[in-house]
């Protein structure tokens, strides 16, 4: 499936990471998701019914990542995958990547990342 809905670079500040800082002190996240799922009805009808919403997709990323704790990043993007596969049936697959720029490693890097792909199972 070529069609995509892109929401990009979320900011959120959350509490996640193995140590104990990094749940007390907390730090900001970055959330991009890539939709897979066919547009093409959205695009004849101009109807909103016929798409997924970003802002939905969005929501799930900030609730997830708020209001629930993760050790592992990894983790955090597999619950908004799952999230976001079973809540919309028109996502056929679903990339989920998460920047973490204050990582707590000794060396001057821009940022660690994750990313995962899941796709719907039949």
């Amino acid at each position: 499936m070529a069609d995509r809905i892109l929401v990009h670079r979320i900011a959120v500040f959350a509490r996640h990471g193995v140590l104990p800082e990094e749940e007390r002190l907390g730090q900001r996240f970055y959330i991009s998701l890539d939709c897979r799922l066919d547009l093409a009805e959205a695009g004849r009808s101009d109807d909103v019914a016929h798409t997924v919403s970003y802002a939905d997709l969005a929501q799930i990323a900030v609730e997830t990542a708020t209001e629930r704790r993760f050790a592992l990043i990894e983790a955090l993007a597999e619950a908004i995958a799952q999230t976001c596969l079973s809540r919309f049936s028109r996502i056929e697959r679903i990339r989920v990547r998460i920047d973490k720029p204050s990582a707590p490693i000794p060396t001057v890097l821009d940022y660690a990342a994750i990313e995962i792909e899941r796709e719907r199972r039949p």
